[in-house]
């Protein structure tokens, strides 16, 4: 089963966009909708929308996410591979280290150091 993790922006980022989005909608006012017309109020209204998100991140416990990042659970996976790797017998597992070595997916010692867990579990 997988967990869904919703992050939001920190404050000090929340407050640098909020004062930078005032800036914005202080162009957009005073430069480009005199200047652009149609445009300019297209860009007034995102620096609007992007200054009251940041302030709502910057001032409220809550605020908005932007992004979420999606976690698997581990600890299943891992009861099962715990599980498989004790029902394995000795000389499973020294053949099955031997594979990863063999392989390259460990290193000479990360074998040898498995190897004598292994022996000494005898």
């Amino acid at each position: 089963m997988n967990r869904r993790v919703r992050v939001k922006p920190g404050k000090g980022q929340s407050l640098a966009g909020f004062f930078i989005g005032i800036i914005f909608c202080m162009i957009g006012l005073f430069m480009a909708i005199p200047t652009f017309g149609p445009f300019g109020f297209l860009w007034t209204f995102i620096a609007v929308i992007i200054t009251i998100t940041n302030a709502y991140n910057a001032f409220s416990d809550k605020g908005v996410a932007s992004h979420e990042i999606i976690i698997d659970d581990m600890e299943n996976s891992l009861d099962s591979s715990a599980r498989t790797s004790a029902n394995l017998s000795v000389k499973d597992r020294l053949t099955e280290l031997q594979d990863l070595y063999d392989k390259n997916l460990i290193t000479s010692e990360e074998y040898q150091q498995k190897r004598k867990e292994i022996l000494d579990k005898l």
